[in-house]
């Protein structure tokens, strides 16, 4: 399972290394160190933590509206595999994307809840990239 520092991790929540640090200081993120020393999160936490921090905010006025045609970076936070069709959600900060794909192509992505992702936007369309 993937780990993530606490910048990459405040950068996946669309905060600030501090704010993502304060928030590890008060429990609110459960960290660990790794084995050069550097506080991390584990993925699937981070995932969980990054659904709830969304649920918790309402819309935000000062949320910058995008064009059609942007990326957003962010974690796995559900696959939910059918027969042949398929389901991933990722969370990018206060986004929730969900992309609807062939089974085969979250199996070849490798895609699974806590990895990094990115969905890409075009119309109606969401691609995911792996990271």
């Amino acid at each position: 399972m993937p780990s993530y520092t606490i910048g990459r991790a405040a950068q996946l929540l669309g905060v600030s290394p501090d704010t993502a640090r304060r928030w590890a200081d008060a429990g609110r993120i459960a960290t660990h160190r790794d084995e050069s020393g550097r506080r991390v999160v584990d993925g699937r936490d981070l995932a969980a933590f990054s659904v709830e921090l969304a649920q918790g905010t309402g819309g935000d006025d000062d949320t910058p509206y995008t064009s059609a045609r942007n990326a957003f970076p962010g974690i796995v936070t559900a696959v939910k595999l059918g027969d042949v069709a398929a389901q991933v959600e990722i969370q990018a900060g206060p986004h929730r994307l969900v992309s609807l794909l062939t089974r085969e192509a979250v199996e070849e992505l490798g895609l699974e809840v806590g990895m990094l992702a990115t969905a890409r936007v075009k119309s109606t369309n969401v691609h995911i990239d792996r990271v």
